[in-house]
């Protein structure tokens, strides 16, 4: 029996911790991940160092998009679109470490984070649902 793409979407946001990149995930965040790929430049990283509110007002973004940016909630942004891999560019325009910004998205610290890794990641036993709680 087929599954519903609509039922088969939302167990996707049933998994503790992760945000699936959905195609809907992309639309949203679309311009929020150009914006983040623009980094890239030279001339445009200079520009957001120099006013990062003024260079975001570029982009036709939501202000939610927007505030998330400016906080580096990289969890939200990642919830209003953003996709971890075009993030990495504003990671590294800030002069972190790729696992140094996946810390901070995380109740660890850099160095637990980076031990937990180091031992192989987190337990798949544990909380496997939001809904069920298992």
């Amino acid at each position: 029996m087929k599954q519903d793409i609509h039922e088969y979407l939302a167990e996707l946001e049933d998994i503790p911790g992760t945000r699936v990149f959905t195609a809907a995930r992309a639309r949203q965040g679309y311009h929020l991940n150009q914006f983040a790929m623009s980094l890239m430049n030279d001339d445009n990283r200079e520009r957001w160092k120099v006013d990062e509110r003024a260079y975001l007002d570029e982009w036709p973004m939501s202000n939610d998009q927007k505030e998330a940016i400016l906080s580096r909630d990289y969890n939200r942004c990642l919830d209003l679109g953003g996709n971890v891999y075009f993030l990495a560019k504003i990671f590294a325009t800030d002069g972190l470490s790729f696992a140094e910004a996946v810390s901070t998205m995380t109740d660890m610290t850099f160095p637990e984070y980076r031990e937990m890794m180091m031992k192989g990641g987190r337990s798949p036993q544990g909380n496997r649902s939001i809904k069920g709680g298992y």
